[in-house]
């Protein structure tokens, strides 16, 4: 069995008996477990898979290790600062948070392989995957945190379905869009190119697309179904109900953005990848820029 398999089998089971036995003795002691795991589960995993499918004796454990841990604990620092600083409520704040992560995670990934001597596309796919992964666990971790906490006290209940959730959107996020920009930023030698400075704005707009896509299938919805007095209330600053209708337009719109996104981050990623595998075989071959959708 392989290794990646082994520690997702191992850590589901480890996490699911957490949960039962947190539920059934209600031990808050045990709840950081419950958090940990299921936070880190998945971005394991994959930096496991991406390892073991591209080995390099230039991407070493303990180099993985560091921009997983190191990389994802200053992509996070990096990002809550920026963010507390820069942004505040408005029409561009979903673009300017996928600006700032998108740049702490790549300033992340060339802090953590600055003493590489040899870089190739393929590496930088899989650290950059790495450091993505780590950001992503850590992120979620906080996240699954705040779940917790209610109105009506702790819900350990939220908190799975917060893991859970996340758990099954983390390999088409911040992993996927870092592994991009890292494999052209290796491309270019690790200098910060013409190419470099695309694809990061490439995968920058990913982020902020699938992070407001909850937003623009509001409007969607209400452009398609609004009802006359729903504006009424919306120009006079007031949230309006909603019918079981629209409800179902909204998730259907939703989660259709967020797989057409994955779809064209997938698309990327393969291109890179290919580019890659052929700038290996033949020497050196340019990595393209998004594919067009």
């Amino acid at each position: 069995m392989r290794l990646w398999l082994k520690v997702f089998l191992t850590g589901l089971v480890l996490w699911v008996a957490t949960v039962a036995v947190t539920t059934w003795t209600a031990n808050s002691n045990l709840v950081p477990t419950v958090v940990l795991l299921g936070s880190f589960l998945v971005p394991v995993t994959f930096v496991l898979w991406a390892h073991e499918r591209e080995r390099s004796p230039d991407v070493t454990v303990e180099l993985m290790f560091h921009a997983f841990v190191v990389g994802g604990i200053l992509g996070v620092l990096g990002a809550s600062l920026l963010e507390s600083w820069l942004i505040r409520p408005s029409i561009l704040m979903f673009a300017l948070v996928g600006l700032i992560e998108e740049a702490v995670k790549l300033a992340a990934l060339a802090f953590v392989t600055r003493r590489m001597k040899r870089r190739t596309a393929r590496d930088g796919l899989v650290l950059g995957a790495t450091v993505g992964f780590g950001f992503a666990a850590f992120e979620s971790a906080g996240y699954a945190f705040n779940a917790l906490f209610t109105s009506e006290g702790l819900s350990l209940a939220q908190l799975v379905e917060t893991e859970v959730l996340r758990s099954i959107l983390t390999p088409v996020g911040h992993g996927l869009w870092t592994a991009i920009a890292g494999g052209v930023l290796f491309a270019a030698g690790g200098r910060f190119t013409v190419q470099v400075l695309l694809a990061y704005l490439g995968v920058s707009l990913l982020h902020a697309l699938w992070d407001s896509m909850a937003a623009i299938a509001i409007a969607i919805t209400l452009v398609l179904t609004g009802r006359p007095w729903q504006f009424q209330l919306l120009r006079i600053g007031r949230v309006p109900d909603v019918t079981p209708w629209q409800v179902h337009v909204f998730t259907v719109l939703h989660w259709a953005g967020l797989v057409v996104i994955s779809a064209i981050g997938l698309a990327w990623l393969v291109a890179v990848s290919r580019s890659a595998r052929g700038g290996r075989a033949e020497g050196n071959a340019p990595l393209s820029s998004p594919p067009r959708s």
